[in-house]
């Protein structure tokens, strides 16, 4: 039995569907991991998906220390592990006994402020994150002739599929281990792989476990440190880490500029012209004066004054000048990141959604640093392959049709993994929007790099009017090129009219305009992974994620990115006492010593201990300043939970936390002189600055709220406000009542303490009945009742139109409806699997009759069609 190793379940699944050679691979278990047995060439092969990472490095719990055994730790499980302590590190016996000091050593796994020069030190071991798994996979190796690793080939992957041979190797040691190395999902590249196998690179497994360790190291110390600096007030556990700090520092710098950026004023001269007689108003465009910034006031006025009155202007010049632009280099991750953000999808979620794309065999590897085709990719069978999707086929059989296909190079060059293309072709149908969307953008620059030029041509128009200079400009697109396949980023014509020198032109609203310079525009999400890849701070694989984690933690907001109080006071604190903390040298530096790593040039041990040792020369300066870094983020917590001003005593009103139940409320800074206090509206809430975010009628603090996939709306946190009162509305009779022999109405209300809306009948107090309502929405009546429970039926009026809904949570109809949505459901997943059965059988046939046509490229996505939300399930 030959067994496969892949790095998650589905690339499992896929490997033994494209590999095997008779019939359909047969799905079972190992204990409770899924593995997928099937022939290949007559012989019997499993695969077995693993979940990632599989190990875990960890601290060990307690360093300890005797004059004859120097330092050693002991871990979890009791184990005796060496640690190498530095010297000027004060050793057992200490003159206090709390905590981290013991009688013989440090304890290191509680959080305290003295353990971590210590830490920086520390053994670190490796520990199944997966028992189940590792339990599965060493029943498996014991049985195998021989182990093919083919996890994904990059630094994570290497050391992942090195992690899963240590465990292999306790019960087979002897066993024969290969890896294949693949860049997608496709038949021809499966295949190709398995029949070159090739060795595990231990070098490259290294590298990444060196940026465990250091990630590890790094990450702990900070963390602990800056949660420690201030444990109590209105912040939880703060995150640093080695990238993840000078990423911060990056968005807070460009902050910094901001404030510091001081306007300048000028003045503008701009109005509109169409030329003479010509009365449409789509022939009119805009002009403005040849001196484009009027710095002083006084020449504004003056040319003003010559033109303000002007109802005619005569062309003195016309240039006109083509332009040639290339098509797009391919792209690697950071330009997918880039491209996709500028499409309203985030770099997280982008790769979260090519990751998929990437298992569901649409797609190649998706983290790459290549931007050059190799030539083993065969261009035109991916053009005729993206020929099968009917929005790509105009372009696609203009491509087939020329001679030869050349693609643009990017300056990126590697040999791991060719940039990202599509592999298969996608039916926008059976992808989610979000996913199509981001296939569309990587076939579409795909099929660019593979097309011509484009060509526009910029007009410019100089026309004097009274005396005064004046200009217009305009660009057309002459030639689309490859923009007919990848419009993104293209701005929209300018038409001017046909003009010519002396020809005379009517001149309409002119207007001066007083304006101001703007600072430095912020980072966009797209724009700071370019930054970061700029600047050598993390990897393709992990840019997205410490973006992300910096919006978790809450020390970056918004998009376009603008740094928190928190996240500011953060990176002003340790600029000031570690400098080289917030440095993207330092980082650099060490991902230079990881690339040695991964080359041979330098091991683990040398690249880790350099790690160490930097950090602890920054520790100690840390420690020194606690408590001023822990005063900084104090007031920077309190500053970002700010909502407004008490209108009550005067002072702070900010988000805080109950100690009783961990529920949210915004409460005053003066309690407990001043008790005033009021629920926070269901979303993600967001001060309004000035005047704007006072209540004209109750002075309480108006914010902002964003609800989960809802427009955003304005708000006045106190529920009591009349301007968030609605009316009673008596919305039917009790049932409940009724069958008692009284009458009780249901009243639709909305609670001035809380802010909830809900219907409750006037006998509450002896029925007990009520109904949830949605939150949002103006509320009617109807005067029916539901046949399948006779609650009342209520419309709720939203931005997205008018819901009829049953209020009774518990009503069977919406039982049925529900069930009947799951059942659909299911019945489409059946569907589908049965249409990838009939695909895989025509590529079978295909394969057999024409040995040319790659099958793999015709599988089709597997993904459900995004659900549809209830009016209880959008408003609630």
């Amino acid at each position: 039995m030959k067994l496969v190793v892949t790095e998650k379940n589905d690339a499992a699944q896929q490997i033994a569907r494209l590999l095997s050679t008779v019939g359909k691979p047969e799905a079972g278990k190992v204990y409770d991991t899924p593995v997928y047995r099937f022939k290949h060439d007559g012989e019997e092969w499993v695969t077995i998906g693993l979940r990632g990472h599989i190990m875990a490095p960890d601290f060990a719990h307690e360093l300890h220390y005797s004059k004859k055994e120097g330092w050693w730790a002991v871990t979890a499980e009791g184990e005796v592990i060496p640690a190498h302590i530095p010297d000027d590190l004060p050793r057992p016996p200490y003159e206090t006994k709390r905590k981290p000091f013991l009688k013989d050593g440090i304890d290191i796994k509680g959080w305290k402020v003295p353990s971590l020069p210590y830490l920086v030190w520390a053994p670190i071991e490796k520990v199944p994150a997966e028992k189940g798994i590792i339990r599965s996979l060493k029943n498996l190796a014991a049985k195998a002739d021989s182990i093919v690793i083919g996890t994904d080939f990059d630094r994570e992957g290497e050391l992942i599929g090195s992690d899963a041979l240590r465990q292999m190797r306790e019960v087979a040691p002897d066993t024969p281990v290969s890896r294949a190395r693949y860049s997608a999902f496709t038949k021809a590249e499966i295949d190709h792989a398995f029949a070159n196998l090739v060795d595990l690179d231990q070098d490259l497994a290294d590298a990444g476990e060196s940026r465990q360790y250091i990630d590890l190291i790094w990450g702990a110390v900070l963390t602990r440190y800056l949660t420690m600096a201030r444990f109590s007030g209105l912040g939880h556990v703060r995150s640093a880490g080695r990238v993840q700090t000078p990423t911060l520092a990056l968005v807070v710098q460009k902050e910094r500029e901001r404030q510091a950026f001081v306007p300048e004023d000028y003045w503008v001269i701009s109005g509109r012209m169409a030329p003479a007689g010509d009365s449409d108003e789509s022939h009119s465009f805009k002009t403005t004066h040849a001196t484009a910034r009027f710095k002083e006031k006084a020449a504004a006025d003056l040319a003003w004054s010559h033109v303000r009155d002007a109802t005619t202007a005569t062309v003195t010049n016309v240039e006109r000048k083509s332009r040639t632009t290339r098509p797009p280099a391919p792209f690697n991750t950071t330009s997918l990141q880039t491209a996709a953000a500028a499409e309203g999808i985030s770099p997280a979620r982008a790769m979260r959604l090519a990751e998929s794309l990437y298992m569901d065999g649409l797609i190649s590897y998706p983290r790459v640093d290549n931007t050059v085709y190799p030539k083993s990719l065969d261009l035109r069978d991916c053009v005729r392959t993206l020929a099968q999707v009917p929005n790509y086929r105009p372009v696609c059989n203009d491509l087939l049709a020329l001679p030869k296909l050349t693609a643009t190079r990017g300056k990126q060059e590697t040999t791991d993994h060719p940039p990202i293309y599509p592999t298969a072709a996608a039916d926008p149908d059976r992808l989610d929007g979000a996913a199509w969307k981001l296939y569309n953008l990587i076939a579409r620059r795909f099929l660019a790099t593979l097309m011509e030029p484009s060509v526009s041509e910029s007009t410019k128009f100089s026309f004097d009017v009274n005396g005064e200079p004046f200009v217009a400009s305009g660009t057309v697109l002459v030639k689309p090129g490859f923009r007919r396949a990848y419009p993104f980023g293209l701005r929209k014509d300018e038409q001017l009219p046909q003009l010519a020198v002396g020809d005379s032109c009517d001149v309409s609203d002119m207007a001066l305009e007083a304006k101001q310079t703007e600072p430095p525009a912020r980072y966009s999400q797209g724009r700071l992974i370019q930054e970061m890849e700029k600047c050598n701070l993390g990897t393709k694989s992990t840019r997205a994620s410490i973006i992300q984690r910096l919006y978790d933690v809450k020390y970056l907001k918004n998009d376009p990115v603008e740094p928190s109080q928190l996240g500011i006071a953060v990176i002003e604190a340790l600029t000031e006492y570690a400098p080289h903390i917030t440095s993207p040298d330092m980082t650099a530096e060490l991902e230079s010593d990881m690339t040695e790593v991964a080359r041979g040039e330098e091991t683990q041990t040398e690249v880790v201990d350099h790690s160490r040792a930097l950090l602890a020369s920054m520790v100690g300066p840390l420690i020194e300043h606690k408590d001023d870094l822990g005063e900084a983020i104090a007031d920077a917590v309190t500053a970002d939970a700010k909502v407004g001003v008490c209108p009550k005593c005067g002072k702070d009103l900010v988000m805080k936390t109950s100690a009783k139940n961990h529920s949210s409320f915004i409460g005053c800074m003066g309690w407990p002189d001043c008790d005033v206090t009021y629920p926070v509206p269901k979303g993600r809430v967001q001060a309004i600055e000035g005047e704007k975010g006072v209540c004209p009628v109750c002075h309480a603090p108006r914010v902002k709220v964003q609800p989960f996939r809802q427009r955003a709306y304005e708000i006045c946190v106190n529920p009591a406000c009349p301007t968030n009162r609605e009316p009673d509305v008596v919305v039917g009779e009790c049932a409940a009542c009724a069958a008692a022999g009284r009458h009780g109405d249901l009243v639709a209300h909305k609670s001035e303490r809380t802010g909830k809306r809900f219907i409750r009948c006037t006998n509450y107090e002896e029925c007990g009945t009520s109904y949830p309502l949605p939150q949002r929405g103006e509320l009617h009546a109807t005067g029916e009742v539901c046949p399948e429970c006779g609650a009342p039926i209520v419309e709720v009026v939203t931005q997205r139109g008018p819901w009829r809904i049953c209020v009774n949570m518990d009503c069977p109809g919406r039982k049925k409806k529900e069930e009947s949505k799951a059942a659909r459901g299911t019945k489409r997943s059946g569907a589908k699997k049965a249409t990838a059965k009939k695909t895989a059988a025509r590529k079978t046939t295909a394969k057999k009759s024409t040995a040319k046509k790659s099958t793999a490229k015709k599988s089709t996505a597997r993904k459900a069609p995004a659900k549809k939300t209830t009016a209880a399930d959008s408003e609630d």
